[in-house]
């Protein structure tokens, strides 16, 4: 089978995988043992991930790892390399086989259940190409996964981090543009990955009230944008040393290139020792306590999730159990009843 042609055209921010970017993908996989049939079934497969559900390179790279473990896991298995006609038959005991090898491994449950889903994905369309089909794929179901909570900060916390993210910088410059993208997080609610695939030509103006993002799944939304916010990045661009293209990255490191994740990453770290900030103080953690202070405030559940590009509900519902944990600690230190004695 041909290799897949590259995408052309760029979305908001993103820029789809080459050819040779696609190569790289499939070099940074596992070594894949299966017969020539198969090996084209995984390369298209992981060409329409790409080209037509539209997913980010990260996401592709990761699909990618986890069928091929399984693949070469079935080839282990059986002693002998798979093909189409080994999909077909692969039996319930095969599949829990695998799922045997990977809990024993020690890899977490929610990478494990990261894998059911991609290995079931990969199985619907085998069946929608009219390449195989397997009962027993379809009966496949995800480990459990502890239900886990956002972890947000404090309205006070959040505010500290703000006021104080400025003071790591001697350069001004840097210092407002740090101030710009974390205002992004806590008052527009973006994942880190959205506010620096921003560019010149789309960042928020003086003035404007609304902006579109394009998030995960290529899925866009309209956020509301505070004054706050619009000012700040005015700010910013008005005292950035480097001449912007329209096509160029809003957030600049100091050397004058795209502004990396671990760059904010590494200043939240340097401020949870500044304020005494908890672990679990990150830039993401800035879009939790959006989405938390919004709840608390009264905000409506789904509109909260329009905001922050959830596609279930049940992924917003989350914030409920921060906010009731939220109260119960409020109630605890000021309630005259929930108070312990002295010994």
């Amino acid at each position: 089978m041909a290799e897949p042609a590259g995408v052309t055209g760029a979305r908001a921010g993103k820029t789809d995988p080459s050819l040779e970017q696609y190569a790289l993908l499939r070099a940074q996989a596992s070594p894949l043992d299966v017969k020539a049939d198969l090996r084209a079934a995984y390369d298209s497969w992981l060409a329409f991930l790409s080209q037509e559900k539209r997913f980010s390179a990260h996401t592709v790279s990761a699909y990618a790892a986890d069928l091929a473990h399984f693949l070469n896991f079935q080839a282990a298995h059986h002693g002998e390399l798979p093909n189409l006609r080994r999909m077909t038959d692969l039996a319930t005991a095969d599949f829990r086989a695998w799922l045997a090898q990977r809990a024993g491994g020690g890899i977490k449950q929610s990478s494990n259940a990261r894998a059911v889903s991609v290995i079931r994905s990969f199985f619907r369309w085998l069946t929608k190409e009219g390449l195989a089909e397997n009962t027993a794929a379809t009966l496949l179901r995800r480990p459990k996964v502890p239900k886990s909570i956002p972890k947000a900060l404090s309205a006070s916390e959040a505010q500290d981090t703000l006021d104080t993210i400025g003071e790591l910088s001697d350069e001004p410059w840097v210092a407002r543009r740090d101030i710009a993208l974390l205002l992004l997080l806590y008052g527009c609610g973006l994942r880190i990955g959205e506010a620096l695939s921003l560019t010149h030509d789309n960042a928020p103006t003086m003035g404007q009230d609304s902006m579109v993002i394009t998030g995960k799944g290529n899925k866009q939304r309209m956020v509301p944008l505070l004054p706050i916010v619009t000012e700040a990045i005015t700010d910013y661009l008005r005292s950035c040393p480097f001449e912007l293209n329209a096509s160029d990255a809003l957030f600049r490191g100091v050397r004058g290139g795209p502004m990396s994740a671990r760059a904010i990453q590494k200043r939240i770290q340097s401020l949870r020792g500044l304020l005494g900030l908890p672990s679990t103080a990150t830039p993401h953690a800035l879009r939790h306590s959006f989405a938390t202070h919004l709840l608390a405030g009264g905000g409506d559940l789904r509109a909260i999730q329009e905001l922050l590009g959830h596609a279930s509900l049940s992924t917003t519902q989350r914030y409920t159990d921060v906010d009731v944990e939220s109260l119960l600690a409020t109630y605890d230190q000021a309630h005259p009843r929930a108070r312990k004695k002295p010994a």
